[in-house]
């Protein structure tokens, strides 16, 4: 059973999750396994005190299946469902909401899982059970961003999701018609122009597609990039003048999964480039620069120096995801536990390129204040793992780089603690990088409780400034934004 607190308003109960993890499968053990009911507090209990202008909302995305799987569970197949905490006048509130999928509302329709996951993707559900839900699930259960007014769901294998205000489903959104396959689940958003710059990635050619969106929500661009082999590519970057994308061993693999190989190997003999096109450029402007054989899964940020473009993210030196065939006996998971810090740079000059460690801590989800996407960045964050011997979910250690200083600072979760991801929360009155507040979700295995923690972004190491009793456990999940109220 899992714990719950006393609270003073619960409202919304239309939904009830049906998981019971019969087969043991490992990404559905822990604060992995998913809760069961939508509810929400309209006033929240906060030990310590919320910061007077930390006015906006702070909604993670994550995967939270509602029926029992078919098939053999990965954490990225689980149902997408958002958790919000709408902070106002040093309050807070909550809610959680499924994202209600086609596909999801198909199955609610007949109580029961028809979709597989990606051990068995190519297996599709028969038209006659699902109706014109399709043939592959969308949980739109990775991030969520906003852009040109609207709060859009994201999931790198479909169409983003426009999500209402209040965390209801809209539906998906195709950019009046323009986008015709995926969009990734790692957008950048240039606060300066208000544009936004995503990919898609593909099992067939072209392997690469990157596109731009104007300040206004139109989507105005669609480049086909050759790539020379199917690959995972998760994140992206831009600068003031390009869009950077990193080529890497991670490739797909659909052929293998018929004689029981994961969905996706790592190549080594392909190598590791990174690619950069001018933000509004073309395909025969695209250049590739050469690096050590590695992989970033998330990045911090980019930006030019001159000639000269730096760039950082946890960097791996190989990674496996986990996604076992359906046939085959091994359990499916992710089971690396993050990267180590670093920084890559290109010199445009020379046309050479290069990576170095900075840290040797294990850690993901890396994140800026994204008011300064695309330009110079000293304060960075990242989800740590400091513990012996962690699972993937188990992040216990928000840290803080300031590479201008060269300081690193630190606020450990505690034995029993596990964190999500960091997020950036501007000070409106303030004027530094770092004046404002890191949002994170945190949960205690020991009581079964979770709760969402607001940190001086200036001052990491003194700890949560404020803790959230959110009314239920918040299972582990992907990414996270802020949005400041309007």
């Amino acid at each position: 059973m899992q714990a719950t607190r006393t609270k003073e308003r619960s409202t919304y109960m239309p939904l009830a999750g049906q998981v019971t993890n019969a087969e043991d499968q490992s990404d559905l053990t822990g604060n992995m396994f998913p809760i069961g009911a939508e509810v929400e507090s309209d006033k929240c209990e906060v030990i310590g005190e919320i910061p007077a202008a930390l006015h906006g909302s702070f909604v993670r995305n994550g995967p939270n299946p509602m029926f029992e799987p078919i098939s053999k569970y990965h954490m990225f197949d689980g149902d997408g469902m958002l958790h919000g905490v709408f902070f106002a006048d040093g309050k807070a509130s909550y809610r959680n909401r499924w994202i209600h999928s086609r596909a999801l509302d198909a199955e609610i329709g007949l109580g029961r899982a028809v979709y597989p996951g990606l051990s068995d993707v190519m297996n599709f559900p028969s038209p006659e059970l699902v109706g014109d839900a399709g043939p592959i699930k969308n949980p739109a259960n990775t991030h969520i961003v906003r852009h040109a007014g609207k709060l859009l769901a994201l999931w790198e294998q479909g169409l983003p999701t426009e999500i209402s205000p209040d965390l209801g489903t809209v539906g998906e959104w195709n950019f009046g018609g323009k986008l015709e396959g995926a969009m990734t689940a790692h957008p950048r958003i240039d606060p300066r122009t208000g544009e936004m710059f995503f990919f898609s990635y593909n099992f067939f050619a072209p392997y690469l597609k990157y596109y731009v969106v104007d300040a206004t929500g139109a989507l105005i661009r669609q480049v086909d990039i050759d790539m020379p082999a199917p690959v995972m590519m998760h994140d992206m970057l831009i600068t003031e003048d390009y869009a950077v994308f990193m080529d890497s061993p991670i490739v797909f693999n659909l052929e293998g999964m018929a004689t029981g190989e994961p969905m996706v190997q790592w190549r080594p003999d392909n190598g590791t480039r990174l690619g950069i096109i001018p933000r509004h450029g073309s395909a025969d402007e695209v250049r590739w620069f050469d690096v050590d054989t590695s992989h970033v899964q998330h990045f911090w940020n980019a930006w030019q120096e001159g000639n000269r473009i730096e760039l950082s993210g946890c960097r791996f030196e190989q990674i496996e995801f986990g996604i076992e065939a359906a046939s085959s006996d091994v359990d499916s998971g992710v089971g690396g536990v993050g990267g180590v810090p670093a920084r890559y740079w290109i010199d445009l000059d020379t046309g050479r390129a290069g990576s170095e460690f900075f840290d040797d801590i294990n850690g993901e989800f890396c994140r800026v204040n994204d008011d300064l996407t695309g330009v110079r960045t000293d304060c960075l964050y990242m989800s740590g793992f400091t513990r012996d011997n962690p699972g993937a979910a188990d992040f216990d250690t928000v840290v803080k780089y300031n590479r201008k200083t060269g300081d690193r600072s630190r606020w450990y979760a505690g034995a029993n603690g596990s964190i999500g991801e960091n997020v950036f929360a501007p000070d409106p009155n303030g004027s530094a990088e770092d004046d404002g507040w890191i949002i994170n979700s945190a949960h205690n295995s020991e009581s079964g409780l979770s709760e969402v923690i607001v940190l001086d972004a200036r001052d990491i190491e003194s700890g949560p400034i404020a803790r959230v009793q959110i009314p239920q456990r918040m299972p582990f999940g992907f990414h996270a934004n802020w949005f400041p109220a309007n």
